[in-house]
């Protein structure tokens, strides 16, 4: 008999195809199958979930025969590690595959905002190119200080493109990092004060919530544009609307959001912000690298075996 799993949300088909051929697959997201997997709480011995979404204590308390929670993604921050933990439940995630597409992300949201690209492409539709409106001068890269918060995989692949613009490199990071040939900054803001564009890449837990907070928004200026690829829950939203909106910083181009999907409608008219429905890693190619990795660790805590990338 196969294992019964839960998908918490949808995957590639490709992968969920493989998926079926493994596994009795309980999707939670399909409203017609509530009742089935009702009944099967007791026997899902697994649960496959986005970083995004993860799994909740009270779905996790509802699971007794639970053992692994397979993340399709890289963030921990949706599910209770010390819960887990105590449960003995692995905990896993898709490291590595998905750096290239997320630091490309940010390299994009960093163009999009200095070049005004999302501005540039309603000014043309809404035929005002055409009428002889004026629009504006956009910013180069060329010369300009990128700070990255959080020198993870993400933060350095970032930084690499960075310079190919002709950007110069500083970081703030939780740990000493000796091999970059960057300039290192001791606290968040003082990063910021020497930074043009600071790219939010730290992960998110509890001590970095709020992390790029008014303080540190103050710091950069009325030049400077934040960037985020990391989670919602590192910027204070209160602070980073306030700052936009006085004219205390730049611009944004965000890709993560507290609460998102349902993000505050004030980012809809927020000045010179382009947004992203969190597409950092939403490449095929990437998404199907993820779910190699996701059935990987499957197949081997069915075996017996310490999943691969179990991290906690």
């Amino acid at each position: 008999m196969k294992p019964e799993i839960l998908l918490i949300e949808p995957m590639l088909d490709v992968i969920e195809a493989r998926l079926d051929e493994a596994y009795v697959v309980h999707r939670h997201y399909a409203a017609t199958e509530q009742e089935a997997i009702a009944k099967a709480l007791p026997s899902i011995c697994a649960v496959v979930t986005g970083g995004g979404t993860g799994l909740s204590n009270d779905q996790i308390d509802s699971l007794p025969a639970l053992g692994i929670i397979a993340i399709n993604g890289v963030g921990t921050d949706k599910v209770d590690l010390v819960r887990a933990r105590g449960r003995n439940i692995d905990v896993t995630t898709t490291p590595g595959v998905l750096t290239d597409d997320v630091a490309d992300t940010g390299i994009a949201l960093m163009l999009a905002v200095l070049r005004h690209i999302a501005k540039g492409d309603r000014f043309v539709r809404e035929g005002r190119w055409a009428r002889g409106g004026a629009f504006p001068l956009g910013t180069s890269p060329k010369g300009k200080r990128l700070g990255i918060l959080g020198l993870g995989q993400i933060g350095r692949a970032l930084g690499r493109r960075a310079e190919a613009f002709g950007m110069t490199i500083g970081y703030w990071n939780r740990s000493p990092q000796t091999d970059t040939g960057w300039t290192a900054h001791a606290t968040p803001t003082e990063l910021a004060a020497s930074s043009d564009v600071l790219a939010v890449c730290v992960a998110a837990n509890a001590a970095t919530q709020d992390l790029v907070n008014a303080e540190v928004l103050e710091a950069l200026g009325p030049k400077a544009i934040v960037i985020n690829v990391a989670r919602g829950s590192v910027v204070d939203e209160d602070a980073l609307l306030q700052a936009l909106w006085n004219g205390t910083l730049a611009g944004a181009g965000l890709d993560v959001f507290v609460g998102e999907p349902r993000i505050r409608e004030e980012f809809f008219t927020a000045p010179n912000t382009v947004l992203m429905p969190h597409q950092g890693s939403a490449t095929r190619e990437t998404r199907i690298a993820m779910g190699e990795i996701v059935l990987a660790n499957l197949q081997a805590f069915f075996n017996g075996e310490k999943p691969p990338t179990t991290g906690n």
